[in-house]
């Protein structure tokens, strides 16, 4: 039997909404929710993510901190231009793109598109 392998939800959130637009602690949360949700329902069937389901006890996530919307916006054509499975959230009736969460991926196999992103604190 193979060893499973480590797998990790890479989630992006804009700081500025908060640091220059004064949202809510609670709001850029549940904009990191609506992102995770999405993309897990969107690639509910692939082997990644029926495998990071299966392990509800110790699912891995990392939440990094975009510092606009130009970055995460640039993120997001990197990620279509690499066919790295993702969700841009845009917020409603806003039209506002505010996080941008990936499918379980192994970590190796996209930290480099993300390794320029500082930890959400």
């Amino acid at each position: 039997m193979a060893a499973t392998r480590r797998l990790v939800q890479y989630v992006v959130v804009r700081g500025d909404l908060q640091r220059d637009l004064a949202w809510p602690l609670g709001a850029l949360v549940a904009q990191a929710c609506h992102a995770c949700t999405a993309v897990i329902h969107l690639h509910y069937c692939h082997e990644d993510t029926q495998q990071y389901l299966q392990e509800l006890d110790s699912m891995h996530k990392v939440v990094l901190l975009a510092p606009d919307e130009a970055s995460l916006l640039a993120l997001e054509e990197t990620l279509k231009q690499e066919n790295v499975d993702h969700k841009l959230w845009i917020e409603q009736p806003e039209n506002i793109a505010t996080c941008l969460a990936l499918r379980p991926y192994p970590k190796e196999e996209v930290h480099q598109h993300l390794k320029k992103f500082k930890l959400l604190k």
